[in-house]
Protein backbone atom coordinates (compact mmCIF):
# COMPACT_ATOMS: atom_id res chain seq x y z
CA UNK A 1 0.00 0.00 0.00
CA UNK A 2 3.35 1.94 0.35
CA UNK A 3 4.49 3.94 -2.43
CA UNK A 4 7.19 6.02 -3.42
CA UNK A 5 5.88 9.41 -2.17
CA UNK A 6 5.06 7.13 1.31
CA UNK A 7 4.65 10.18 3.95
CA UNK A 8 6.50 7.82 6.60
CA UNK A 9 9.85 7.14 4.47
CA UNK A 10 12.40 9.35 6.39
CA UNK A 11 14.38 11.65 4.57
CA UNK A 12 18.27 10.83 4.77
CA UNK A 13 20.42 11.21 7.81
CA UNK A 14 24.15 10.78 8.26
CA UNK A 15 25.86 8.73 5.06
CA UNK A 16 29.48 8.09 5.18
CA UNK A 17 31.89 6.05 2.54
CA UNK A 18 32.82 2.66 3.91
CA UNK A 19 36.52 4.21 3.73
CA UNK A 20 35.68 6.05 6.93
CA UNK A 21 34.32 3.16 9.01
CA UNK A 22 37.41 3.03 11.72
CA UNK A 23 39.21 0.43 12.29
CA UNK A 24 38.34 0.20 16.54
CA UNK A 25 35.95 1.91 19.03
CA UNK A 26 35.22 1.90 22.41
CA UNK A 27 31.46 0.82 21.32
CA UNK A 28 29.76 -0.41 18.67
CA UNK A 29 25.95 0.22 18.22
CA UNK A 30 24.35 -1.68 15.99
CA UNK A 31 20.96 -0.02 14.51
CA UNK A 32 20.37 2.78 13.64
CA UNK A 33 16.48 3.35 14.81
CA UNK A 34 15.37 5.36 17.82
CA UNK A 35 16.89 2.87 20.26
CA UNK A 36 20.00 2.50 18.99
CA UNK A 37 20.37 6.21 18.59
CA UNK A 38 19.06 6.76 21.87
CA UNK A 39 21.35 4.79 23.29
CA UNK A 40 24.99 6.08 21.79
CA UNK A 41 23.35 8.92 22.39
CA UNK A 42 23.32 8.08 26.21
CA UNK A 43 26.70 6.33 26.30
CA UNK A 44 28.27 9.38 24.94
CA UNK A 45 26.64 11.64 27.61
CA UNK A 46 28.18 9.47 30.36
CA UNK A 47 31.71 9.62 29.21
CA UNK A 48 32.32 12.38 26.65
CA UNK A 49 35.69 10.55 26.13
CA UNK A 50 33.88 7.31 24.67
CA UNK A 51 34.48 6.46 21.06
CA UNK A 52 31.13 5.40 19.50
CA UNK A 53 30.15 4.22 16.33
CA UNK A 54 26.56 3.58 15.00
CA UNK A 55 26.28 1.17 12.06
CA UNK A 56 23.48 1.05 10.36
CA UNK A 57 22.15 -1.44 7.55
CA UNK A 58 20.04 1.26 5.39
CA UNK A 59 21.16 4.27 3.42
CA UNK A 60 19.08 6.14 5.91
CA UNK A 61 18.33 6.16 9.63
CA UNK A 62 15.10 4.89 11.50
CA UNK A 63 13.99 3.76 7.93
CA UNK A 64 11.69 0.83 10.12
CA UNK A 65 10.26 1.07 12.43
CA UNK A 66 10.72 4.23 13.93
CA UNK A 67 10.05 5.84 10.56
CA UNK A 68 7.03 4.13 10.11
CA UNK A 69 4.86 4.08 13.20
CA UNK A 70 2.03 5.82 14.17
CA UNK A 71 3.53 8.47 16.25
CA UNK A 72 2.25 8.07 19.24
CA UNK A 73 3.43 8.85 22.96
CA UNK A 74 2.19 6.12 24.63
CA UNK A 75 0.99 6.45 28.44
CA UNK A 76 1.10 2.84 29.24
CA UNK A 77 -2.37 2.25 29.53
CA UNK A 78 -1.68 -1.36 28.61
CA UNK A 79 0.99 -2.84 29.93
CA UNK A 80 1.24 -5.77 32.45
CA UNK A 81 2.34 -3.57 35.93
CA UNK A 82 5.69 -4.32 36.56
CA UNK A 83 6.94 -5.32 33.24
CA UNK A 84 9.73 -3.81 31.66
CA UNK A 85 7.24 -1.98 29.13
CA UNK A 86 4.86 -0.57 31.63
CA UNK A 87 8.15 0.95 33.58
CA UNK A 88 10.06 2.05 30.69
CA UNK A 89 7.01 3.53 29.03
CA UNK A 90 6.32 5.33 32.08
CA UNK A 91 9.70 6.90 32.55
CA UNK A 92 10.83 7.21 28.84
CA UNK A 93 7.15 9.31 27.95
CA UNK A 94 8.17 12.03 30.59
CA UNK A 95 12.34 11.92 29.31
CA UNK A 96 10.74 12.15 26.09
CA UNK A 97 8.46 15.22 26.81
CA UNK A 98 11.29 17.28 28.30
CA UNK A 99 13.59 16.22 25.59
CA UNK A 100 11.31 17.54 22.81
CA UNK A 101 10.30 20.69 25.01
CA UNK A 102 14.17 21.22 25.40
CA UNK A 103 15.03 20.75 21.57
CA UNK A 104 11.61 22.23 19.81
CA UNK A 105 10.16 19.16 18.57
CA UNK A 106 6.34 19.43 18.76
CA UNK A 107 4.97 17.00 20.84
CA UNK A 108 1.20 17.55 21.74
CA UNK A 109 -0.57 15.51 24.58
CA UNK A 110 -4.33 15.27 22.28
CA UNK A 111 -5.46 12.34 24.51
CA UNK A 112 -6.68 8.80 24.04
CA UNK A 113 -10.63 7.36 24.25
CA UNK A 114 -10.11 3.13 24.64
CA UNK A 115 -13.85 2.72 23.41
CA UNK A 116 -16.46 -0.13 24.71
CA UNK A 117 -18.72 -0.77 21.51
CA UNK A 118 -20.83 -3.99 23.49
CA UNK A 119 -21.40 -5.45 27.34
CA UNK A 120 -19.31 -7.81 26.63
CA UNK A 121 -16.17 -5.87 26.17
CA UNK A 122 -16.47 -3.78 29.73
CA UNK A 123 -14.77 -6.39 31.61
CA UNK A 124 -11.32 -6.22 29.69
CA UNK A 125 -12.25 -2.38 29.46
CA UNK A 126 -12.06 -2.25 33.28
CA UNK A 127 -9.24 -4.70 33.43
CA UNK A 128 -7.50 -1.66 31.04
CA UNK A 129 -8.33 0.33 33.93
CA UNK A 130 -6.89 -1.33 36.39
CA UNK A 131 -3.51 -1.88 34.98
CA UNK A 132 -3.09 1.67 33.69
CA UNK A 133 -3.90 2.79 37.24
CA UNK A 134 -1.31 0.49 38.98
CA UNK A 135 1.16 1.53 36.48
CA UNK A 136 0.68 5.13 37.51
CA UNK A 137 -0.80 6.63 34.34
CA UNK A 138 -1.99 10.50 35.60
CA UNK A 139 -5.55 11.93 34.87
CA UNK A 140 -7.68 8.64 33.80
CA UNK A 141 -11.15 9.02 33.50
CA UNK A 142 -14.22 6.55 32.77
CA UNK A 143 -16.89 8.13 30.87
CA UNK A 144 -20.19 6.90 29.19
CA UNK A 145 -21.59 8.13 25.99
CA UNK A 146 -21.92 11.63 26.86
CA UNK A 147 -18.25 12.00 28.04
CA UNK A 148 -17.42 10.22 24.85
CA UNK A 149 -19.38 13.15 22.43
CA UNK A 150 -17.75 15.82 24.57
CA UNK A 151 -14.49 14.54 23.48
CA UNK A 152 -15.65 12.94 20.33
CA UNK A 153 -18.50 14.17 18.70
CA UNK A 154 -18.64 11.96 16.07
CA UNK A 155 -17.62 8.60 18.01
CA UNK A 156 -19.78 5.81 18.87
CA UNK A 157 -19.83 3.84 21.91
CA UNK A 158 -20.69 2.94 25.20
CA UNK A 159 -17.98 3.68 27.24
CA UNK A 160 -14.08 4.55 27.05
CA UNK A 161 -11.43 5.31 29.52
CA UNK A 162 -9.64 8.81 28.85
CA UNK A 163 -5.77 8.83 29.05
CA UNK A 164 -5.88 12.39 28.53
CA UNK A 165 -1.75 12.66 28.85
CA UNK A 166 -1.53 10.65 25.49
CA UNK A 167 0.61 12.39 22.80
CA UNK A 168 1.42 12.42 19.35
CA UNK A 169 4.89 13.05 18.05
CA UNK A 170 7.20 12.73 14.98
CA UNK A 171 9.57 9.82 15.86
CA UNK A 172 11.30 10.73 12.97
CA UNK A 173 11.96 13.96 13.68
CA UNK A 174 13.12 12.63 17.86
CA UNK A 175 15.66 9.90 15.32
CA UNK A 176 16.81 13.10 13.45
CA UNK A 177 17.57 15.17 16.83
CA UNK A 178 19.38 12.24 18.73
CA UNK A 179 21.66 11.61 15.25
CA UNK A 180 22.46 15.09 15.67
CA UNK A 181 23.73 14.94 19.41
CA UNK A 182 25.43 11.80 18.75
CA UNK A 183 27.45 13.26 15.96
CA UNK A 184 27.99 16.86 18.44
CA UNK A 185 29.22 14.59 21.31
CA UNK A 186 31.99 13.34 19.03
CA UNK A 187 30.51 9.79 17.95
CA UNK A 188 29.60 8.61 14.50
CA UNK A 189 26.48 7.34 12.67
CA UNK A 190 27.67 5.37 9.89
CA UNK A 191 25.04 4.13 7.31
CA UNK A 192 25.24 1.57 4.18
CA UNK A 193 26.83 -0.70 7.22
CA UNK A 194 25.30 -4.20 7.38
CA UNK A 195 26.84 -5.74 10.08
CA UNK A 196 26.84 -9.76 9.72
CA UNK A 197 28.95 -10.97 12.45
CA UNK A 198 29.69 -9.86 15.91
CA UNK A 199 32.57 -12.23 17.64
CA UNK A 200 34.09 -12.10 21.28
CA UNK A 201 37.53 -12.93 21.51
CA UNK A 202 39.07 -12.49 24.58
CA UNK A 203 38.76 -8.56 25.72
CA UNK A 204 37.06 -7.72 22.81
CA UNK A 205 34.50 -7.86 20.04
CA UNK A 206 35.11 -7.73 16.58
CA UNK A 207 32.43 -6.61 14.34
CA UNK A 208 31.98 -7.25 10.52
CA UNK A 209 29.88 -5.89 7.79
CA UNK A 210 30.79 -6.65 3.95
CA UNK A 211 33.48 -3.55 3.94
CA UNK A 212 34.57 -3.58 7.39
CA UNK A 213 36.15 -5.14 10.75
CA UNK A 214 35.75 -2.65 13.72
CA UNK A 215 37.51 -3.74 16.70
CA UNK A 216 35.80 -2.89 20.07
CA UNK A 217 35.37 -3.01 24.33
CA UNK A 218 31.36 -3.91 23.91
CA UNK A 219 28.44 -3.63 21.50
CA UNK A 220 24.66 -3.10 22.16
CA UNK A 221 23.20 -4.66 19.47
CA UNK A 222 19.23 -3.07 18.26
CA UNK A 223 18.97 -4.94 14.79
CA UNK A 224 14.94 -4.55 15.30
CA UNK A 225 13.70 -7.10 11.85
CA UNK A 226 17.13 -8.45 11.93
CA UNK A 227 17.53 -9.66 15.71
CA UNK A 228 16.77 -13.55 14.84
CA UNK A 229 19.41 -13.71 12.39
CA UNK A 230 22.36 -11.08 13.90
CA UNK A 231 21.17 -12.70 17.13
CA UNK A 232 20.79 -16.75 16.84
CA UNK A 233 17.83 -18.06 18.48
CA UNK A 234 20.53 -19.81 20.66
CA UNK A 235 21.09 -16.64 22.41
CA UNK A 236 17.00 -16.22 23.56
CA UNK A 237 16.15 -18.99 26.57
CA UNK A 238 13.32 -19.96 24.17
CA UNK A 239 14.95 -19.49 20.76
CA UNK A 240 12.15 -16.94 20.22
CA UNK A 241 12.12 -15.67 16.13
CA UNK A 242 11.29 -12.55 15.10
CA UNK A 243 8.03 -12.83 13.02
CA UNK A 244 7.16 -9.60 11.02
CA UNK A 245 4.06 -8.49 10.92
CA UNK A 246 2.59 -6.06 8.21
CA UNK A 247 0.45 -3.05 9.50
CA UNK A 248 -1.37 -0.56 6.93
CA UNK A 249 -2.63 2.61 7.28
CA UNK A 250 -5.69 4.68 5.51
CA UNK A 251 -5.85 8.41 5.51
CA UNK A 252 -8.74 10.07 6.35
CA UNK A 253 -9.75 12.30 3.40
CA UNK A 254 -9.21 15.92 3.90
CA UNK A 255 -12.94 15.84 4.80
CA UNK A 256 -13.19 13.64 6.88
CA UNK A 257 -10.47 14.71 9.51
CA UNK A 258 -12.89 16.66 11.06
CA UNK A 259 -14.28 13.46 12.99
CA UNK A 260 -11.87 13.25 14.94
CA UNK A 261 -10.19 15.06 17.53
CA UNK A 262 -7.66 12.79 18.97
CA UNK A 263 -6.58 9.13 19.34
CA UNK A 264 -9.34 6.71 19.28
CA UNK A 265 -9.11 2.84 20.10
CA UNK A 266 -10.55 0.09 20.41
CA UNK A 267 -10.81 -2.50 23.66
CA UNK A 268 -7.59 -4.96 22.27
CA UNK A 269 -8.10 -8.88 22.26
CA UNK A 270 -5.98 -10.07 25.32
CA UNK A 271 -4.64 -12.85 23.15
CA UNK A 272 -3.15 -10.62 20.83
CA UNK A 273 -0.14 -7.55 21.69
CA UNK A 274 -2.07 -5.54 19.00
CA UNK A 275 -4.30 -3.10 19.78
CA UNK A 276 -6.12 -3.32 16.66
CA UNK A 277 -7.45 -0.63 14.25
CA UNK A 278 -7.48 2.95 15.88
CA UNK A 279 -7.63 6.13 14.61
CA UNK A 280 -4.16 8.46 14.91
CA UNK A 281 -4.47 12.49 14.63
CA UNK A 282 -1.06 12.77 13.60
CA UNK A 283 1.39 15.75 14.50
CA UNK A 284 0.98 17.40 10.93
CA UNK A 285 -2.71 17.22 11.19
CA UNK A 286 -3.34 14.28 9.36
CA UNK A 287 -5.30 11.30 10.64
CA UNK A 288 -4.67 7.93 10.24
CA UNK A 289 -6.91 4.54 11.04
CA UNK A 290 -5.34 1.56 11.01
CA UNK A 291 -2.76 -0.62 11.23
CA UNK A 292 -4.13 -4.34 10.58
CA UNK A 293 -2.04 -6.70 11.18
CA UNK A 294 -1.00 -9.76 8.57
CA UNK A 295 1.69 -12.04 8.12
CA UNK A 296 4.41 -9.57 5.85
CA UNK A 297 5.84 -12.44 2.93
CA UNK A 298 9.39 -10.90 3.48
CA UNK A 299 11.48 -8.96 6.79
CA UNK A 300 10.92 -5.63 4.63
CA UNK A 301 7.61 -6.61 3.05
CA UNK A 302 5.77 -3.43 3.35
CA UNK A 303 3.27 -4.37 0.21
CA UNK A 304 1.62 -7.05 -0.68
CA UNK A 305 3.42 -8.09 -3.67
CA UNK A 306 6.73 -8.08 -1.56
CA UNK A 307 7.75 -11.89 -1.39
CA UNK A 308 11.21 -13.06 0.11
CA UNK A 309 11.06 -17.41 -0.02
CA UNK A 310 13.72 -17.15 2.09
CA UNK A 311 12.59 -15.03 4.70
CA UNK A 312 9.02 -16.55 4.47
CA UNK A 313 10.23 -20.19 4.88
CA UNK A 314 11.61 -18.98 8.41
CA UNK A 315 8.66 -17.92 9.64
CA UNK A 316 6.58 -21.12 8.35
CA UNK A 317 8.85 -23.70 9.08
CA UNK A 318 9.36 -22.08 12.48
CA UNK A 319 7.56 -24.61 14.97
CA UNK A 320 6.23 -21.44 17.19
CA UNK A 321 4.07 -19.67 14.39
CA UNK A 322 2.42 -23.17 13.27
CA UNK A 323 1.16 -23.72 16.62
CA UNK A 324 0.02 -19.54 16.68
CA UNK A 325 -1.34 -20.46 13.46
CA UNK A 326 -3.26 -23.23 14.49
CA UNK A 327 -4.93 -21.01 17.19
CA UNK A 328 -5.47 -18.20 15.77
CA UNK A 329 -6.20 -18.86 12.11
CA UNK A 330 -9.68 -17.30 12.20
CA UNK A 331 -8.40 -14.00 13.24
CA UNK A 332 -5.67 -14.36 10.63
CA UNK A 333 -8.14 -15.09 7.78
CA UNK A 334 -10.28 -11.84 8.95
CA UNK A 335 -7.12 -9.80 9.35
CA UNK A 336 -6.32 -10.69 5.75
CA UNK A 337 -9.67 -10.11 4.12
CA UNK A 338 -9.52 -6.54 5.34
CA UNK A 339 -5.99 -5.99 4.38
CA UNK A 340 -7.38 -6.58 0.72
CA UNK A 341 -10.80 -5.24 0.80
CA UNK A 342 -11.23 -1.61 1.46
CA UNK A 343 -15.05 -1.77 1.83
CA UNK A 344 -13.99 -4.05 5.09
CA UNK A 345 -11.64 -2.05 6.26
CA UNK A 346 -13.93 0.83 6.38
CA UNK A 347 -16.80 -1.29 7.88
CA UNK A 348 -14.57 -1.77 11.07
CA UNK A 349 -13.46 1.97 11.56
CA UNK A 350 -17.53 2.78 10.73
CA UNK A 351 -18.06 0.68 13.91
CA UNK A 352 -16.31 3.78 16.23
CA UNK A 353 -16.90 6.83 13.27
CA UNK A 354 -20.24 6.18 11.62
CA UNK A 355 -20.41 8.80 9.38
CA UNK A 356 -17.03 7.90 7.36
CA UNK A 357 -18.49 7.23 4.11
CA UNK A 358 -15.76 4.20 1.88
CA UNK A 359 -14.54 6.65 -0.43
CA UNK A 360 -13.40 8.98 2.44
CA UNK A 361 -10.19 6.45 2.93
CA UNK A 362 -7.39 7.01 1.07
CA UNK A 363 -4.14 4.56 0.63
CA UNK A 364 -1.58 5.30 3.09
CA UNK A 365 1.68 4.04 4.42
CA UNK A 366 2.42 0.55 5.95
CA UNK A 367 5.15 -0.59 8.49
CA UNK A 368 6.34 -3.76 9.93
CA UNK A 369 6.30 -4.84 13.41
CA UNK A 370 8.99 -6.88 14.75
CA UNK A 371 7.42 -9.34 16.80
CA UNK A 372 9.43 -12.06 18.96
CA UNK A 373 7.43 -15.18 18.63
CA UNK A 374 8.36 -18.72 20.80
CA UNK A 375 8.47 -21.93 20.03
CA UNK A 376 5.20 -22.49 21.87
CA UNK A 377 3.52 -19.46 19.79
CA UNK A 378 3.05 -17.43 22.33
CA UNK A 379 3.88 -13.74 21.25
CA UNK A 380 6.34 -12.28 23.37
CA UNK A 381 4.54 -9.93 25.40
CA UNK A 382 7.69 -7.93 27.15
CA UNK A 383 11.44 -5.98 25.91
CA UNK A 384 13.32 -8.64 26.30
CA UNK A 385 17.37 -8.87 26.33
CA UNK A 386 20.02 -11.18 26.59
CA UNK A 387 24.17 -10.75 26.19
CA UNK A 388 27.04 -11.85 26.96
CA UNK A 389 30.73 -10.95 28.51
CA UNK A 390 30.83 -8.00 26.18
CA UNK A 391 27.80 -7.78 23.85
CA UNK A 392 24.24 -6.95 24.97
CA UNK A 393 21.48 -7.97 22.63
CA UNK A 394 17.97 -6.39 21.96
CA UNK A 395 15.72 -9.63 21.18
CA UNK A 396 12.27 -7.91 20.95
CA UNK A 397 11.51 -4.26 21.31
CA UNK A 398 8.18 -3.21 19.40
CA UNK A 399 5.88 -0.92 20.78
CA UNK A 400 5.76 1.12 23.07
CA UNK A 401 10.03 0.80 22.42
CA UNK A 402 9.87 4.36 21.00
CA UNK A 403 8.16 6.11 23.48
CA UNK A 404 10.34 4.42 25.75
CA UNK A 405 13.61 4.74 23.78
CA UNK A 406 15.53 7.19 26.30
CA UNK A 407 14.80 5.16 29.49
CA UNK A 408 15.82 2.05 27.13
CA UNK A 409 19.06 3.53 26.50
CA UNK A 410 20.06 4.14 30.41
CA UNK A 411 18.89 0.35 31.10
CA UNK A 412 21.30 -0.91 27.67
CA UNK A 413 24.05 1.69 28.87
CA UNK A 414 23.92 0.35 32.53
CA UNK A 415 23.72 -3.48 31.18
CA UNK A 416 26.86 -3.11 29.35
CA UNK A 417 29.09 -0.97 31.88
CA UNK A 418 28.02 -3.50 34.24
CA UNK A 419 29.41 -6.07 31.92
CA UNK A 420 32.84 -4.61 30.91
CA UNK A 421 33.32 -4.20 34.57
CA UNK A 422 32.99 -7.70 35.63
Amino acid sequence: MSTAEDPAVPRPGPDLAPSTVPARAGVVVVGAGIVGLATARELLRRDPERSVVVLEREPEIASHQTGRNSGVVHAGVYYQPGSAKARLCVAGKTMLEAYCAEHAIPLRQVGKLVVALTHEELPRLAAIEERARANGVPGLEMVGPEGIREREPHVAGIRALVSPTTGIVDFRAVARSFADEVTRLGGRVITRQQVQQITERGGEVVVRTPSAAITCSGVISCPGLWADTLHPAGSAPDGARIIPFRGDYYLLRDDARELVNGLVYPVPDPRFPFLGIHLTRRIDGAVWAGPNAVLALARTGYRRRDLNLRDLARVLTYPGFLRLAARAWRVGVMEQWRDLSRRSFAASVRRFLPQLHDDQLLPGPSGIRAQALDRSGALVDDFRLAGSARVVRVLNAPSPAATASLAIAGVLADELEQRLAA
